[in-house]
């Protein structure tokens, strides 16, 4: 939620968040209305109250001859600020409503643009060339079918399309990422959680979940319960309804959770293997902070994303979100895509987002310091999401014979092992 006082104050910088967007302006303009509107009928209402209380002073001790005009103008008010009351109320709810469509405000300097624009601002590593080594590069799947790391078939016997088991060395290769993962981010400062994958209403809605992302979603209404598509949502909604007290900030925490996803919108999209799945397991790192630290913290998650795929020997290329792709709660963000062989391209591995005061104000989160009470700034970002860096492990470590090398920083993981080998 952004600041309600930059409605009354810049409603052009608002337009021109969400032009950057490609959202409607008309949204703002709607905002002003029902935000003038809610505070007139706030006044008329707190006005129609104070006359009243006055009224109630003046009746005991008016004469005979003033009671009954002031005891028929007392019974007129009642209705009146009953009436008043409830016209403040609606406008109320009218303004929330909107308020909770409004994405953030884009911080200056986002690229504009949309999905397909991809703005490529660091390139790290170099793409093997598979063919001056003498052979064609096998996709993961093909690679985990000989390592007996992946099930599909039973995947989608047990649980439908886009699920999986991961096998033997697969679940192996999960669970020494997870460590990995877990062991960088201790050393970082974070703390380790493992937080609810199912969640309220609220904190979905809080963390921006329900307006884009909406039909991403998975909910169990019986429950009134939400399954989470990733661990910011719990992450962020820790403190919702807390006062921190500044000393105590920044606060950094490192969840590992299942992720739960539709992906509404991407049928025959990536249909092969692992990459795009309902189910996933991720390790995510959230930070509270002041929100005049929240872009060098930003610098510092990208930095930390960037350390962890360096670790994995995987080429990878950083890219500056364009506006038009940040989703409703970032006012900046950036992804790191890591090579895919198969492909010939670059993939989404990791992602960072600034989401300034915005979700701290939806989910009533606050800071206190010597200037008194606040809104605080929350981020947060992809470490490790186990799927997408599998594949790309499988893929850029795969070796002529079908064994893949192991990364020398998850080799202590693995029992030591340098290289995975196919089942005979």
């Amino acid at each position: 939620m952004i600041d309600p006082k930059l409605l009354r104050t810049d409603p052009d910088r608002l337009k021109r968040s969400q032009e950057a967007r490609g959202e409607s302006v008309d949204l703002v303009d709607a905002l002003v209305a029902a935000d003038e509107r809610r505070r007139e009928l706030i006044a008329s209402s707190e006005a129609l109250r104070a006359e009243q209380k006055e009224l109630s002073r003046r009746v005991p001790r008016a004469s005979a001859e003033e009671k009954p005009a002031l005891l028929a103008r007392t019974r007129e008010l009642s209705q009146q600020v009953k009436d008043a009351a409830s016209d403040a109320e609606t406008a109320k709810v009218t303004f929330d409503e909107l308020m909770l469509q409004l994405p953030n405000l884009v911080i200056d300097g986002v690229p504009t643009g949309g999905e397909d624009d991809l703005y490529v601002i660091e390139s790290h590593g170099t793409p093997r060339d598979f063919a001056a080594e003498g052979f064609e590069p096998k996709d993961h799947l093909e690679i985990a079918e000989g390592l007996q790391a992946i099930d599909m078939e039973r995947g989608a016997k047990v649980s439908g399309a886009r699920f999986y088991f991961l096998t033997g060395v697969g679940a192996q290769l999960e669970f020494a990422l997870l460590n990995l993962a877990m062991t960088k981010a201790a050393e970082w400062g974070f703390t380790p959680m493992i937080p609810p994958a199912l969640v309220k209403p609220a904190a979905m809605a809080g963390t921006g979940f329900l307006g884009q992302a909406a039909e991403d979603v998975y909910y169990l209404e019986r429950d009134d319960l939400y399954l989470v598509g990733t661990s910011e949502v719990a992450l962020a909604a820790y403190h919702s309804e807390e006062i921190l007290d500044a000393s105590t900030l920044p606060r950094r925490y490192v969840a590992f959770s299942p992720c739960y996803r539709r992906e509404a919108g991407s049928y025959g999209k990536d249909t092969k293997g692992i990459f795009r799945v309902h189910w996933f397991d991720k390790v995510e790192m959230f930070i509270y902070c002041d929100p005049a630290d929240a872009e060098e913290w930003h610098a510092k998650l990208l930095n930390f994303e960037k350390e962890f795929i360096k670790l994995l020997e995987i080429p990878f290329q950083v890219l500056d979100v364009a506006s038009g792709d940040l989703g409703l709660s970032a006012a900046r963000k950036y992804d790191c895509y890591g090579y895919v062989p198969s492909q010939g391209r670059y993939r989404e591995i990791t992602s960072t987002s600034n989401c300034t005061e915005f979700q701290a104000r939806r989910l009533n989160i606050r800071l206190r310091d010597d200037q008194g009470v606040r809104s605080l700034a929350t981020l947060n970002g992809t470490l490790c999401s186990m799927a997408r860096p599998i594949i790309m492990l499988l893929e850029n470590h795969q070796q002529a014979d079908g064994s893949v090398r192991v990364p020398a920083a998850l080799r202590p993981y693995l029992g030591g092992r340098e290289v995975l080998t196919p089942v005979r």
